[in-house]
């Protein structure tokens, strides 16, 4: 069941309707937080929303990508262990006839 979600960020009031869980949307939220804060240090003077919220979802986008990289690293080592193990079983099953 969706339900609204209500949160600011850098002095706006933002809203959305989800069906995430709460703990999701909580991880979330800190997330997007954290991010703001690491965009912001080290900037003197105002800076715009907008270009904080580029610069948020460069980041997520970097870590997503990177995520995925690893994810493609990780199954294609997975199916090659699992061809490896099939045909040490296969061999260790059927081992070739000796005439």
């Amino acid at each position: 069941m969706e339900r609204l979600v209500r949160f600011e960020l850098l002095g706006q009031e933002y809203s959305f309707y989800t069906g995430a869980p709460e703990s999701e949307v909580a991880d979330i939220l800190e997330m997007v937080k954290e991010l703001v804060k690491e965009n912001m240090a080290g900037v003197s003077g105002a800076i715009p929303v907008s270009k904080v919220a580029v610069l948020v979802s460069l980041n997520i986008a970097s870590r997503y990508v990177e995520l995925k990289s690893k994810f493609e690293q990780y199954r294609a080592d997975t199916e090659q262990r699992i061809s490896s193990l099939s045909s040490q079983i296969d061999s260790g099953l059927f081992p070739e006839k000796e005439e």
